[in-house]
């Protein structure tokens, strides 16, 4: 963790954490600590365990082993107000198909008892610039489309930590900008961010914390200005290895 977090109260925290599907290991002991105003890059090549993680840490996977803590308390025990405070977005989109983007971030507010819904939905197609594709059925979008939608449902309501699996898949380049502006500002609002990422450099741009995995195991966590890089086999326009 970063030397200047230390005494942070974390959002979300790992404690041991192992998770195991069969006889193959996903995650092995991992302990990590995510505080307010964290930038943090996930990195890792194909298997590492990155997306497993971002499920564990958003209460979709229950680990094997070790403890899962939201603002200090068991995250399965409190799964409502954890989700209530975590916007997460997948590398697949879970989005329902046969539904418009409208219907899909009405859905998901719905679950989430949001007041003044109908401005929220308006506010958050607008903050992707795809509202005027809301009232479409999510099937018949492109894939840069879908991954508007499903960014727009995870801001939808105001989550204070972003769990984003792959968030640029599929985005335009007016749409990568955009995306990375909403990314660089919200440390600086007191919300946490950890996300995964193909591209190094793009990642670096955006983090200042970088959590290495590698076979299921934390290599390297702490300031991206500090990481052993060469030890790392992590170079300037690196993409994982796998």
């Amino acid at each position: 963790m970063p030397a200047d977090a230390a005494s942070a109260r974390p959002i979300l925290e790992l404690r041991g954490v192992s998770k195991y599907f069969g006889d193959l290991v996903a995650l092995r002991r991992v302990e990590l600590r995510v505080e307010p105003g964290d930038a943090v890059l996930l990195y890792g090549p194909n298997g590492a365990g990155k997306t497993t993680l971002l499920r564990t840490l958003a209460a979709l996977s229950r680990p094997t082993e070790g403890e899962v803590l939201f603002n200090g308390e068991d995250i399965h025990r409190h799964a409502g107000l954890s989700k209530a405070r975590v916007g997460f977005v997948s590398h697949a989109t879970f989005l329902y198909g046969e539904l418009t983007g409208r219907e899909n971030l009405r859905f998901a507010g719905t679950l989430f008892g949001l007041d003044d819904l109908e401005r929220r939905i308006d506010h958050a197609l607008d903050l992707f610039a795809v509202r005027e594709r809301a009232s479409e059925p999510v099937r018949g979008l492109s894939r840069g489309l879908q991954q508007r939608v499903s960014l727009a449902r995870a801001f939808l309501h105001d989550p204070d930590f972003l769990l984003l699996d792959e968030p640029f898949t599929g985005l335009d380049a007016a749409s990568v900008k955009g995306l990375e502006a909403i990314l660089g500002r919200l440390p600086g609002e007191g919300k946490a961010i950890i996300f995964s990422n193909h591209d190094f450099e793009q990642g670096v741009a955006l983090a200042r914390r970088l959590v290495a995995l590698e076979g299921g195991r934390v290599r390297y966590d702490g300031p991206l200005s500090l990481a052993p890089l060469e030890s790392l086999r992590i170079t300037a326009g690196s993409k994982p290895r796998g």
